[in-house]
């Protein structure tokens, strides 16, 4: 399981003009192994949604909405989501999973975003931030399209698990730095370079609270049990009772 941190995930390209993170070129490949694959559709959009909770009548910003699996399920359980992600092509899949009246825009989480402050109920940021070297713009975006009181709900790479990982492999690890690191993916047949920005658990909740935020809950959640009967393979070298592995880390933040 030494690659679960860099297998399959949701979704912003913060530059996809540049040789990082080009989902416009693996959108379908993609979008088709995010479906159901482990790691996303039984373990952290589970997680996700349990996390969230009743949503009814909620209006949501989905930050990364990627091919709008999230998207989907929140608006079904009677959500009024909004879609944001910088690549054009994953928004495409998007509409065709959700429809021409789905409100989705092309919008880089790194730049300002196209809405008016207390926007929101709920921002969901799905395995997106850890593509931004710096959360501080950002953060203080998703705070300002927040009504007071409004949660954040994050999902990220697992900073001991990418530590973890790194030693097995026979490198050095530096967790306390707040590092890049690459990666290349291969879906649907074309290939990509993927750049992620690691960093510690102290460097996330600092900038969480500087950015304005109540730290509520941190999640290490199990995966589906149903994930065991479908993934026998990967999960083969964890004790037949362990439902926990070290892959991403959620938060909930409240707006101050």
């Amino acid at each position: 399981m030494a690659r679960m941190t860099t297998t399959p995930e949701n979704h912003v390209d913060i530059a996809h003009s540049s040789r990082f993170n080009d989902y416009d070129r693996i959108a379908e490949g993609y979008t088709a192994e995010n479906e159901t694959g482990l790691v996303n559709a039984y373990y952290e959009r589970p997680a996700m949604l349990e996390l969230a909770g009743d949503v009814t009548g909620r209006r949501i910003l989905d930050a990364g909405c990627g091919s709008g699996p999230l998207f989907s399920v929140l608006r079904d359980r009677g959500a009024i989501v909004t879609g944001v992600d910088a690549s054009a092509g994953m928004l495409e899949m998007a509409r065709r999973r959700l429809g021409t009246d789905a409100d989705l825009r092309v919008a880089d989480l790194a730049s300002p975003l196209p809405f008016p402050d207390d926007a929101f109920d709920d921002v969901i940021a799905s395995l997106v931030l850890h593509y931004l070297e710096d959360w501080g713009p950002t953060l203080a975006e998703l705070r300002r399209v927040l009504r007071p009181g409004g949660r954040l709900l994050i999902s990220v790479h697992h900073p001991f698990g990418i530590t973890l990982f790194q030693h097995m492999a026979g490198e050095k690890p530096k967790y306390f730095e707040t590092r890049s690191r690459t990666d290349e993916w291969t879906k649907g047949g074309q290939t990509v370079q993927m750049r992620f920005w690691d960093r510690p658990l102290h460097a996330m909740t600092e900038a969480f609270t500087a950015a304005g935020f109540r730290i509520s809950v941190i999640s290490e959640p199990p995966f589906a049990p149903e994930a065991r009967d479908l993934f026998p393979e990967e999960l083969r070298e964890f004790e037949p009772t362990s439902t926990r592995f070290l892959c991403f880390l959620f938060f909930v933040l409240e707006a101050n």
